[in-house]
């Protein structure tokens, strides 16, 4: 007989659910189509129309700075390189469960590749702050950001336009500082621990609301610490 419960335990196995199988049923809805691009951050996946999650690219109709301040059609732009980027490929999303104007707001890849990421990376578009907060992929798109501007890339090679309104974070309470001899901010952010002097052109945008963030009395306790000077 105990052939017989050997078999059946074989059998159970094999019908059991990997756990990969699992992982799917339980995550959130997967499609896959070929990709029409309508612009910067909007794609028609399939039947689908998609609303790339956390990123934002100009409209169409929207207009950029050079840096030598010569205007430059930035929204057409960014469209036709989304168009030589993805145009026609083969693209995996996953839904993020909230729209946008009719529009599934997703997470895509091409190849195993985050498009939200690649297009930051070309300067085709750039942080929805908000939204990539809520989605939990700040960080790694400021990190694209970050690559982005190194490399003047699209964009990213002049004055940014502000941010649509729709993007923009409610700020944290500003922490004030200990005393006005001790007012140097020791920020962490993508580009790593950067202090910042009263008068710094990012000053007073550091907010000191994160655990990590540190006040200094000089240049040379913030350096002794492992910090950096902001470059402007």
């Amino acid at each position: 007989m105990w052939w017989r419960v050997a078999i059946l335990a074989g059998l159970l196995m094999l019908l059991a659910p990997f756990p990969g199988d699992a992982g799917q049923q339980a995550g959130a809805p997967v499609f896959t189509g070929v990709t029409q691009v309508i612009d910067g951050d909007t794609l028609d996946i399939g039947d689908t129309r998609v609303r790339l999650g956390g990123i934002d690219a100009p409209e169409r109709s929207e207009r950029c700075a050079l840096p030598s301040g010569a205007d430059w059609a930035c929204g057409r732009w960014a469209w036709h390189e989304t168009e030589r980027l993805l145009q026609g490929r083969m693209l995996a999303c996953t839904d993020l469960g909230t729209r946008s104007h009719d529009r599934v707001v997703a997470r895509c890849t091409l190849d195993g590749r985050d498009v939200a990421d690649l297009l930051i990376r070309h300067g085709v578009a750039r942080i929805c702050e908000r939204f990539a907060a809520e989605q939990g992929v700040l960080e790694t798109y400021q990190r694209a950001e970050v690559a982005a501007a190194a490399q003047q890339a699209g964009i990213f090679g002049g004055p940014l336009n502000p941010p649509a309104g729709f993007c923009r974070r409610a700020a944290p309470a500003t922490v004030q500082a200990p005393g006005s001899d001790c007012a140097i901010k020791g920020n962490v952010s993508a580009n790593g621990r950067i202090y910042h002097l009263p008068g710094q052109a990012h000053y007073d945008r550091v907010t000191m609301a994160h655990p990590d963030t540190r006040w200094f009395c000089s240049e040379a306790e913030a350096r002794a610490a492992g910090w950096r000077p902001a470059l402007r």
